[in-house]
């Protein structure tokens, strides 16, 4: 029915109008931001899993920083005992020079025992002055049983304990002035290098690990980073196409809300007649 007081027409037209002008905003905020969820309205669940895993995502990229800190300080740990074992079978050298019947008294001490006590000096200044961000590394705490984050809950850790190392925990106190002293120190050094030994095994299994936990926490990533791309992520090429269909359907809300509104004229040109 015809009339002029109300224009139904133009209503419709109009609510056709803001509905497709608002599917047109959101299809281009999809395409400016790169995402399919722009507001949480547009997928509710989507969003509460895709931040899910971005959190994850996070975690698991700072647990790459941890592991590689980790790796960092048990090569700096390594590094030093290499030099303390090298310092050790130099004293080897060295006791065992002076246990044998050819060398004099006078030479054992003027001169083999003078490196050899300088050699014990040297390593407890290894032992002390090996440092990670201000902490020593081959003594006290630091590496007793300190725990590393490799996942995303407080039960993914990796303990490592580096035992201290010092002359008194190795027994090599003693001195080679003497051939006896010399035959002494020669059971305490072998009994040393075992030690220090077994500890860069020790720090060369915990680095293995850590290897492998880097490995396992960079596929970790590149899966989450997929299942989230998947969620959150706009496929810009169906945007896009999504978006051609409502402009079309904009720009012809637009002409039939144009029409509609002349419509009222029209209908006075009956009265005026």
């Amino acid at each position: 029915m015809p009339v002029i007081s109300t224009n139904n027409a133009a209503n419709s037209a109009l609510n056709y109008l803001n509905n497709n002008s608002s599917a047109e905003a959101g299809k281009l905020a999809q395409l400016a931001s790169g995402s399919r969820i722009v507001n949480a309205s547009d997928d509710a669940a989507g969003l509460a899993i895709g931040t899910q895993l971005q959190a994850s995502v996070s975690t698991y990229n700072q647990d790459q920083t941890n592991v590689q800190q980790g790796s960092a300080i048990l090569q700096t740990a390594d590094g030093a005992l290499a030099q303390i074992s090298n310092i050790l079978q130099r004293m080897m050298s060295l006791a065992t020079e002076a246990a044998s019947g050819q060398v004099t008294n006078n030479q054992r001490t003027q001169d083999i025992n003078t490196e050899y006590s300088q050699l014990q000096s040297e390593i407890t200044s290894i032992a002390s002055s090996t440092r990670y961000a201000g902490q020593t590394v081959l003594t006290g705490s630091f590496l007793q049983g300190v725990k590393f984050l490799v996942g995303t809950t407080s039960a993914d850790t990796i303990s490592v304990t580096v035992t201290s190392v010092s002359l008194a925990s190795l027994a090599v106190t003693g001195s080679v002035s003497t051939a006896t002293t010399a035959m002494s120190a020669i059971s305490a050094l072998n009994s040393a290098i075992n030690t220090v030994s077994q500890s860069r095994a020790k720090i060369g299994a915990y680095e293995s690990r850590f290897n492998f936990s880097l490995q396992d926490i960079q596929t970790n990533v590149q899966n989450i980073s997929s299942a989230q791309s998947v969620i959150m992520d706009a496929d810009v090429a169906s945007v896009k196409s999504s978006l051609s269909s409502i402009d079309v359907k904009t720009q012809a809300s637009v002409a039939a809300l144009t029409q509609a509104s002349q419509l009222p004229q029209e209908l006075l040109k009956l009265i005026q007649a």
